[in-house]
């Protein structure tokens, strides 16, 4: 990956993090609680929602260890559950709007790349990249947050439905998500990136490349 696409798909992780976290604040909003909004978190200012080490660091260590994809995120929205109108599926439907939100934006752009004319592609490969790479970081966002390990939506999702008999799991998966998510992108990536360009091509009609 050179510099220039480096910077790049940066730039569509940094937005499409932002996206992720915002439609958990917006969710969290139309359920009842105002807490993102009050932190000033419904936002698009990326200075609001930088985390030093998912926003900076992981993407950079990626990077260096030639990583196919880069990944990241941004600082997680403040929720409080309590304030929620929903009790019973509430944390459920915020953790999903994240994936849900990056799968959206996976579509809609892979849809155009995939109904463009190929005359314009041929003219214009810009685009062609452009919407690629928006098409695919948002895959593999989506995938990625469905994990459930801590601190990813899947983990929130996989939470609700254990029962409290299983608290040691949730404990075990506290105190090493971060670890295991590390070993993952460091060392799962080729799975990952077929993972995504199966998903990329039943979209867009294209190989990822």
């Amino acid at each position: 990956m050179d510099v220039l696409a480096t910077i790049f798909s940066l730039i569509v992780l940094l937005f499409s993090v932002i996206i992720h976290e915002l439609s958990h604040g917006y969710i969290a909003y139309s359920l009842g609680d105002p807490t993102a909004k009050y932190a000033g978190r419904l936002t698009l200012n990326p200075l609001k929602h930088l985390d030093f080490f998912g926003s900076i660091i992981l993407p950079l260590l990626l990077f260096i260890a030639g990583s196919p994809f880069l990944f990241g995120w941004a600082k997680p929205v403040p929720i409080n559950p309590y304030n929620f109108k929903d009790q019973k599926y509430g944390e459920i439907k915020v953790s999903i709007a994240g994936p849900a939100s990056n799968l959206a934006l996976a579509i809609f752009f892979g849809l155009i790349l995939r109904f463009i004319p190929d005359a314009i592609i041929a003219n214009n490969q810009g685009i062609a990249i452009t919407f690629s790479y928006i098409v695919a970081i948002n895959i593999w966002l989506a995938i990625f947050n469905l994990i459930p390990i801590p601190p990813l939506d899947g983990s929130w999702i996989l939470f609700s439905f254990l029962p409290q008999k299983m608290e040691n799991v949730k404990n075990f998966l506290r105190q090493y998500g971060i670890v295991i998510l590390v070993l993952l992108i460091l060392f799962a990536g080729s799975l990952w990136f077929t993972i995504t360009s199966i998903i990329f091509q039943l979209i867009t009609g294209k190989m990822l490349t």
